[in-house]
């Protein structure tokens, strides 16, 4: 490898060829500020804060695009470099809308910290804004072109991670925005709501759309029996809203918090998930056994499945007709739990608790009724949660462990592991292993399905059967994988696909990462919080959940039988790429 010699502030460091000044700096912690930069994602020099001095060079360079050169020497921190930066950072904040005591984003702001930082205590420019209506539309995201500064990262998300491509820069000078096609709303193109843009934005300009208020009202509702559940990523990440370490387990204390909040019960996910292992399970070795529509693709996110209805919707034939986990406890609580308990269904409201904010716009979805009355009544994100402890007042970090509600709280290791990519796929390995042998097998950690690699692919051997599978997490990987499939070059029996990088772990709707390059890091953690959880549960597969045995015995029969398709299957619908 070829390496440059260079000098950054002073210091003499050495760096392969091709390394940029930015990554350079921060090799010798040096914190250049920066406000579009992505690593490996939006790489474009457009905001100009992370400038720096070249000895040589005419004008100041922007450090996140410019090469190391040979003999090159940098100045990160000069008297030009500061006042620059201080203009770049007025000239920002001159349009844009700093309502921040009102912003979802304060005190968790890219833009603010670096204001705080750089000492901005007054504006020198006053520049000419232009008041945009804010698309509020979608179910899932809020779009609030005022506070956009114009960094592009939300473009390149939406187009290089996710191979949707939905938004984009348009007009020119003052006038530039990013906005869609024909300036639509969210809700009328072909947006997959899975959130990343949130996830990535520096400041408040996307948001989940909130439903902390619809909640509320329910919860002060007598009439209303108010049901909670919590996806398994939720219980690794809600901690940090709290300062606590990242990839925490708090599942005992945010048990507690929703009781608290006044709850009637709170239900686990992860109980579904055991059952969606039974169904999907049972569906797959059907296929196999029958000669039916391979390979089989999961359908627990929905982010995924909307993806594929717009943009690989000759596959939906290869989709699991199993509804996603929370979908089918909400069917479950409405029509097993009701009967169980002697509640009019009409008077039970379901919240579930999620990373992702593709599942409000699942929770809405015509298909995902069952006699008339929606599965689940809405959705809300971790952050919401979070802020709903906070308006109670509640001292998080001092609650005592509480535990789920029983008749839905029993859950397995199997469950647990369905936050991170591959947990799905893992999960169904156990148990279809199990019945494929006749055994109760003890080798059941799945190691070539774990981790961030973006498409990941495994032989298993099973018995007499070699089961091809294949993993993607982020629909661009989705889609290279199916294009793969399309072309004959890959040939599986079951593919597992999350639709947001990581899985659930970086879900849409989980703590915002305001340090970008930590971002791997951090999903590794929560991952990491999950298979702990998961190797130190007495249950590690699905089909070995008491409650999910009784559950068959008293009212479901058999798996994939008439009532478990009534209650928790579904199917899916073509949509147009607009």
């Amino acid at each position: 490898m070829e390496m440059v010699n260079l000098t950054i502030d002073g210091i003499k460091t050495q760096v392969p060829k091709g390394t940029t000044v930015l990554a350079a700096a921060r090799s010798l912690n040096i914190n250049i500020p920066t406000l579009c930069f992505l690593k490996d994602i939006n790489e474009v020099g457009a905001c100009r804060m992370c400038v720096v001095e070249v000895k040589g060079a005419r004008s100041l360079q922007a450090s996140c695009v410019l090469p190391v050169a040979e003999g090159m020497e940098v100045k990160t921190n000069s008297k030009d470099v500061r006042e620059a930066r201080s203009v770049i950072l007025k000239l920002i904040l001159a349009r844009h809308e700093r309502e921040c005591l009102t912003c979802s984003r304060n005190l968790n702001c890219e833009l603010q910290k670096l204001c705080e930082e750089m000492g901005i205590d007054g504006l020198d420019f006053q520049g000419e804004k232009i008041t945009y209506a804010v698309d509020t539309a979608s179910p899932s995201v809020v779009r609030d072109q005022n506070k956009c500064i114009l960094c592009g990262r939300c473009i390149s998300v939406c187009r290089n991670v996710q191979g949707t491509g939905v938004i984009n820069f348009a007009r020119r000078g003052v006038k530039t925005t990013v906005t869609t096609s024909y300036d639509k709303g969210l809700s009328e193109v072909a947006c997959i709501n899975c959130g990343q843009c949130i996830k990535i934005c520096p400041v408040g300009a996307l948001r989940e759309k909130d439903d902390r208020d619809r909640v509320w009202e329910a919860l002060d509702n007598s009439d209303m029996y108010v049901v909670a559940q919590t996806a398994p990523a939720v219980r690794v990440a809600l901690g940090e809203e709290f300062g606590m370490p990242v990839g925490t387990n708090v599942e005992g204390k945010m048990v507690s918090a929703l009781k608290r909040l006044g709850f009637d019960k709170v239900f686990d996910t992860d109980f579904a998930a055991d059952l969606t292992i039974i169904e999907e399970g049972t569906e797959l070795l059907g296929r196999i056994k029958n000669g039916g529509k391979l390979p089989m693709i999961t359908s627990c996110s929905p982010g995924w499945i909307k993806y594929c209805e717009h943009y690989h919707n000759d596959f939906l034939d290869n989709l699991s007709s199993c509804k996603s986990p929370h979908q089918m406890l909400g069917a479950l609580t409405k029509s097993y739990y009701a009967e169980k308990m002697g509640i009019d269904p009409k008077k039970i409201f379901v919240v579930s608790i999620m990373p992702c904010t593709a599942k409000k716009f699942e929770s809405g979805r015509e298909e995902l009724k069952v006699d008339g009355l929606r599965d689940v009544d809405a959705v809300i994100t971790t952050r919401e949660l979070a802020r709903m402890i906070k308006e109670a007042r509640m001292d998080f970090g001092t609650l005592e462990d509480s535990k789920f509600d029983k008749v839905m709280g029993e859950s397995t290791g199997a469950a647990v592991i369905f936050g991170a990519t591959g947990g799905v796929m893992e999960a169904a390995l156990r148990t279809v292993a199990d019945i494929l042998t006749g055994q109760d097998l003890k080798d059941i950690d799945y190691n070539p399905v774990r981790g961030l690699e973006g498409i990941k692919e495994a032989a298993v051997k099973i018995g007499d059967l070699e089961v091809k599978v294949a993993v993607a997490h982020g629909t661009a990987n989705a889609g290279k994988l199916l294009d793969k499939v399309r072309n004959g070059e890959a040939n599986y029996h079951f593919i597992e696909v999350m639709g947001c990088p990581g899985g659930c772990i970086n879900g849409g709707g989980q703590p915002i990462i305001i340090d970008k390059e930590k971002t791997e890091e951090v999903c590794k953690k929560r991952a990491q919080g999950l298979y702990t959880m998961d190797a130190e549960m007495p249950l590690r597969k699905s089909h070995k959940n008491p409650e999910i045995k009784a559950l068959y015995d008293e009212y479901l029969g058999e798996a994939n039988g008439h009532k478990a398709h009534h209650l928790l299957h579904t199917h899916y619908v073509k949509r147009e790429r607009v």
